[in-house]
């Protein structure tokens, strides 16, 4: 059997590091970015996410664009502002479940959350969005 040469292994190697390195590229710009949800303009984000499953000791995290102010809606509670945590220059509102508050801890089962928003300076822009996640 005839010996192969070190520059036949050296071409082998990089043919394959390279198509290591085109199937990494491929994954990255063509996997799908993990957030299906269109989201209307004013909303940027909230947690947990449609159809997660999370611990009974999870914070509702809603993140409206900066200018924009929320009624919150959960299980068909209004929940008041000041049972709300809200940072006015990042537009963060945090619920946590607490004593003394419309929702004291978090039934395991499933929980629907409502928010109506608008603009509270210029011209108005309400909306609405609504979104189910399931407590352990």
């Amino acid at each position: 059997m005839p010996a192969v040469s070190p520059t036949r292994y050296r071409i082998i190697l990089s043919i394959l590091g390279l198509l290591l390195g085109v199937v990494v590229v491929g994954a990255v710009v063509l996997a799908p970015s993990g957030n299906s949800t269109n989201l209307p303009d004013a909303v940027e984000g909230f947690s947990p996410s449609d159809g997660d499953i999370v611990q009974r000791q999870t914070a509702l995290e809603i993140d409206l664009r900066a200018g924009y102010s929320l009624v919150l809606i959960i299980d068909g509670l209004l929940i008041p502002a000041a049972d709300v945590d809200h940072t006015v220059q990042t537009g963060k509102y945090v619920f946590r479940p607490g004593s003394g508050k419309a929702i004291e801890q978090w039934i395991p089962g499933f929980h629907v959350v409502e928010i109506e928003y608008d603009r509270t300076t210029g011209l108005p822009d309400p909306g609405s969005l609504r979104w189910s996640f399931r407590t352990q």
